[in-house]
């Protein structure tokens, strides 16, 4: 474990020099200035007004962005290492590969996910301090952990592309491609012409909420739209099977094995790989 940490450690000192994290932490900050400078606490939609509406709108701008930045940085961990031919070094200290492989992510992660959750913490007490807003704990809460799940889920998507890859130009490129798979093809091309085929609504709705990026989203609708109405017919499908209760329960839970179980097989392949 102290090998684990002192990995993690060195992967969090070497992205903090990185130029990639000052423009991940300047992209979450800057949009909770620009959400505060455009008035968003101050009006009201849906029955959300104050700190409710703002982190309405920051997550699902953190949903666009944060699994792009996270697959675009992880993927080179990995092969980037491989590539720049350190790994003889790397691996010659005395560390053993799970206590690299995984050190990697957990370093990896609070690089990844503090700036997300600090920017959120920061508008929380801009907005309770000096605007007098009222915190809205549960939303917080939930919220906090539904980003906590998105991230693992990309990171361990990440460390698998990476470990695959053979370069940083390739993971990279896997990256994107999968990237647009998950945004595009799965919600609208797939779906589209599997209703156009008839195919069953359960399928239909099933194969969506295999996308960790549709279950982010289903999960931040359901807070100030717990019926679900903006999904339409596929809202019932979705409230038969999980409930409000045991939606919000996988939107948590799925993520986070998702993102475990690439992680654990990037860390096989990586093992049992020719490494140099």
């Amino acid at each position: 474990m102290r090998h684990l940490w002192l990995t993690a450690y060195t992967d969090i000192l070497e992205s903090l020099r990185a130029r990639w994290f000052m423009v991940y932490t300047g992209v979450f900050g800057g949009i909770i200035v620009l959400l505060f400078a455009f008035g968003l606490t101050e009006s009201r939609i849906m029955g959300f007004t104050g700190l409710s509406r703002l982190m309405v709108i920051y997550i699902q701008l953190s949903m666009a962005i944060l699994p792009v930045f996270v697959l675009v940085t992880t993927v080179r961990s990995v092969a980037g290492d491989r590539e720049a031919g350190v790994f003889e070094y790397l691996l010659s200290l005395p560390v053993s590969l799970a206590a690299w492989f995984w050190g990697r992510i957990a370093g990896r992660f609070v690089v990844v996910f503090l700036p997300v959750f600090l920017a959120m913490v920061g508008a929380a007490l801009w907005g309770v301090v000096v605007s007098g807003a009222e915190m809205p704990w549960d939303l917080f809460l939930y919220y906090t952990g539904l980003l906590m799940s998105l991230a693992w889920c990309f990171l361990g998507l990440g460390m698998l592309i990476s470990s695959l890859a053979r370069s940083a130009d390739v993971a990279q490129g896997a990256a994107f491609v999968i990237w647009l798979v998950l945004l595009l093809f799965l919600d609208l091309i797939l779906m589209g012409v599997m209703i156009k085929e008839h195919v069953p609504a359960d399928l239909v709705v099933g194969l969506a909420l295999a996308n960790p990026l549709q279950v982010f989203r289903t999960a931040t609708m359901m807070l100030f739209d717990p019926q679900l109405v903006l999904l339409g017919p596929s809202a019932y499908v979705i409230l038969d099977h999980f409930g409000e209760a045991g939606y919000i329960a996988y939107a948590l839970l799925y993520p986070l094995l998702l993102g475990t179980l690439f992680a654990t097989f990037g860390y096989l392949w990586f093992r049992r790989s020719d490494l140099p």
